[in-house]
C-alpha cells in the first residue's frame, strides 16, 4: 500500500476529474493535500469532502504571483512541501494543425507548460529547505506519439515530458524526484464531451480495449509521489492500456 503519512502534496487542477482522483489518492495514503483550480465551487467541495486532510486555493497555474501565493498558503497551513502534482491543464479541442489559431495555441501551451514550469520554479527551493520531495507531472499520451489535431496539446505535453527530464538531472541530487505520467483515454470531465464509453470492450484502440478510469491513474501518482519509488526519476509513465506500446491487434472474424 501507498504511504504518503507526514507528506504535503499541492495538486493543481484538483477540483474535478484526474486532480480530484490524485487528491483522494493522496489524502487516502495519509497525506495532507492542498488542492487547487480555477474551478472555484466544485474545488470547495472536493476539499470538503476530503476534510480536515484537505485545503482549496484559488489558483490560475500561469500566473507565478498566485503561485507564490499558494506555496506560502501550504507552508502556513501545514508547514512545508513535499510533494507536487502538475495536473492543471486543457485540451483546447481538436483542429488540424493549420486551423489551429496562434492565440489559441499559445493559450493551450502557457497552461499546460508554462503552468507545470512556474510551478516547479515555485515549490523546488521549498523542497531544498526540507528533505527533498517528489513532482510528478501530468503530460498525456499525446507526449509520447504524434496525435493527430492535437498541434498546441501534443507540443505541451512533449514539452512536459522533456523538462521533466530536465528538472530530474538537476535537482537528482537534492533529493528531489522528478517524473511524468502519460495517461491515455481516461474517462473525465474533460473528455466525456467526445462520446467515448466506458466498459470492456468499449475502447478497441488499446490492447486493453477499454478506457482508463480516473482513480487507475491516481494510483500511479501517488506510487511516484511516495518512498516506493525512491530510485525513479526522469521517468515517463504510461498508464494508458497499452495504446501506445503499439498498434491494436486485429484478429480477422471467426479468428
Amino acid at each position: 500500500m501507498t504511504d504518503l503519512r507526514g507528506r504535503t502534496v499541492i495538486v493543481t487542477g484538483g477540483a474535478r476529474g484526474l486532480g480530484a482522483e490524485a487528491a483522494r489518492a493522496v489524502v487516502g495514503a495519509g497525506a495532507r493535500v492542498v488542492l487547487t483550480d480555477v474551478l472555484v465551487d466544485e474545488g470547495r467541495g472536493t476539499a470538503a469532502e476530503l476534510g480536515d486532510a484537505a485545503r482549496f486555493v484559488p489558483h490560475d497555474v500561469t500566473s507565478e504571483a498566485q503561485w507564490q501565493r499558494v506555496a506560502r498558503y501550504t507552508v502556513a497551513e501545514f508547514g512545508a512541501v513535499d510533494g507536487l502534482v502538475n495536473n492543471a491543464g486543457i485540451s483546447g479541442g481538436s483542429h488540424l494543425l493549420e486551423e489551429q489559431s496562434v492565440e489559441d495555441f499559445r493559450r493551450i501551451v502557457d497552461i499546460d507548460l508554462t503552468g507545470v514550469f512556474i510551478g516547479m520554479r515555485t515549490v523546488v527551493p521549498l523542497m531544498k529547505q526540507g528533505a527533498g520531495g517528489s513532482i510528478v507531472n501530468i503530460s498525456s499520451a499525446a507526449g509520447l506519439m504524434g496525435l493527430a489535431m492535437t498541434a498546441g496539446y501534443g507540443a505541451a505535453k512533449w514539452g512536459v515530458r522533456g523538462l521533466t527530464k530536465v528538472a530530474a538531472v538537476e535537482l537528482g541530487t537534492a533529493r528531489i524526484r522528478v517524473n511524468s505520467v502519460h495517461p491515455g483515454m481516461t474517462y473525465t470531465p474533460m473528455t466525456a464531451h467526445v462520446g467515448i464509453e466506458r466498459g470492456e470492450g468499449r475502447y478497441p484502440r488499446t490492447p486493453m480495449g477499454r478506457v482508463g478510469e480516473a482513480p487507475e491513474v491516481a494510483a500511479a501518482v501517488a506510487f511516484l509521489l511516495s518512498d516506493a519509488a525512491s530510485y525513479i526519476t526522469g521517468a515517463e509513465l504510461a498508464v494508458d492500456g497499452g495504446w501506445t506500446a503499439g498498434p491494436t491487434l486485429r484478429r480477422p472474424a471467426g479468428g
